[in-house]
């Protein structure tokens, strides 16, 4: 190495100890994180360092922001890689864990028929009212104009209903 070369490679460092303050904003800016800033401007001065032949960049301060420009760009797409990544892991992990364990299955199947037994107890037009509306998923109005009653009517019902399953629901749990 040429005392020539010492003295670029000199001039770089120099230059990069002034520009550190806003090399080091630009990149906090860009990645959000002020570690990962000063890590990327501790690579930053490693780079320089491995500059061959640094007499031939000719405008020393562009090169050091755009490299900036470059490593924190890497680092984007780094962040981007390894988010997917987790992403589809946390999507599998998510899937493994939709499936119900046997005993919910079986508190579930216990729970539905309660409710179906609830529903049961219920008066006849109550009961039919409940399950026009919550059962066939029809609204008030086509319930009303079926059934020959009025939208307050269902209302009135479905309430009613409704208040007897959670009680009975309430009931069995509390045994």
């Amino acid at each position: 190495m040429s005392p020539f070369d010492l003295s670029h490679r000199a001039a770089f460092s120099q230059l990069l100890v002034t520009e550190r303050t806003s090399l080091m904003r630009m990149a906090r800016r860009i990645l959000g994180d002020a570690s990962l800033a000063e890590d990327i401007t501790q690579t930053l001065w490693l780079n320089i360092q491995r500059i061959t032949d640094p007499e031939t960049i000719k405008d020393k301060r562009a090169y050091l922001y755009r490299l900036m420009l470059n490593l924190t760009s890497d680092q984007m797409r780094k962040r981007t890689r390894g988010a997917a990544l987790f992403d589809d892991q946390a999507d599998d992990m998510r899937m493994a864990d939709a499936a119900p364990t046997t005993e919910t299955r079986i508190i579930d199947r216990q729970r539905l028929s309660l409710l179906s037994a609830a529903i049961d107890e219920l008066p006849p037009r109550c009961r039919e009212v409940f399950l026009l509306r919550r059962v066939e998923g029809l609204t008030p109005a086509q319930v009303a104009e079926r059934l020959g009653i009025t939208t307050n009517a269902v209302a009135k019902h479905v309430r009613h209903a409704i208040s007897h399953c959670q009680t009975r629901l309430a009931e069995q749990e509390a045994l």
